[in-house]
């Protein structure tokens, strides 16, 4: 098994699934998380080979896009796994990652039926991802997407959601910083993922700050 051709080819098919996405889940968006990924796994024991197919094919079909349809994906990339005659073993491991990696799954207590160190280092890749300065941009992007309101001081946040209520949430941006951003700070898995949460958490708390101050004329 070349594994280095197989990543590349994994890139490629990506590349070419993704190029029509949504500005925050595109082919940059998987290339910052394989990124991450990478770099996180450089302080952890694990299968990197795993971590890299699981990076990469993430998002290959994200749920929302597809009517919240959340088999499309893991049947997309076990296909292009068996293609890329990739042992069964290995496979089955990245579509399980793929599967139980989204952050919907705290909602459910059937998210925690699969754990793997991989999953926890693909995991914790892809919510720094959505922190931050980068995670800021990509939350905006999304909600112009679905051209949904940047703040509404009378639609206060709903911290305790199912997870139908949350697929299935209309409120505005500002409010997803509280219902998802806010948290993954204390939900990461590992050291490295802990460490770099920490200053895009405080970073996002400043411009919540800012944000409050323009729109009340503060300054």
């Amino acid at each position: 098994m070349n594994e280095e051709k197989i990543i590349s080819n994994t890139i490629a098919f990506v590349k070419e699934a993704l190029k029509n996405a949504e500005g925050g889940h595109d082919w940059f968006h998987v290339e910052r998380v394989f990124k991450n990924a990478i770099l996180i796994s450089k302080e952890e024991k694990a299968n990197v080979f795993v971590i890299s197919l699981a990076a990469l094919l993430h998002d290959i079909a994200d749920p929302k896009f597809h009517n919240g349809n959340e088999t499309i994906g893991p049947k997309k990339a076990r296909d292009f796994l068996i293609s890329e005659n990739v042992p069964k073993e290995i496979g089955k491991h990245v579509v399980n990652i793929i599967k139980h990696i989204s952050f919907k799954n705290t909602f459910d207590k059937k998210g925690k039926e699969f754990t793997s160190k991989e999953l926890e280092i693909v995991q914790d890749a892809d919510r720094l991802d959505a922190i931050g300065a980068i995670g800021i941009a990509r939350c905006f992007n999304y909600g112009g997407f679905k051209n949904r309101p940047l703040y509404d001081p009378e639609i206060v946040p709903n911290l305790n959601m199912t997870k139908e209520e949350y697929k299935n949430s209309t409120a505005p941006t500002i409010n997803h910083f509280y219902e998802k951003l806010l948290l993954l700070k204390d939900q990461m898995n590992t050291d490295t993922g802990k460490r770099i949460a920490l200053e895009r958490h405080k970073f996002m708390e400043k411009y919540l700050e800012q944000f409050y101050n323009e729109w009340n004329g503060v300054k």
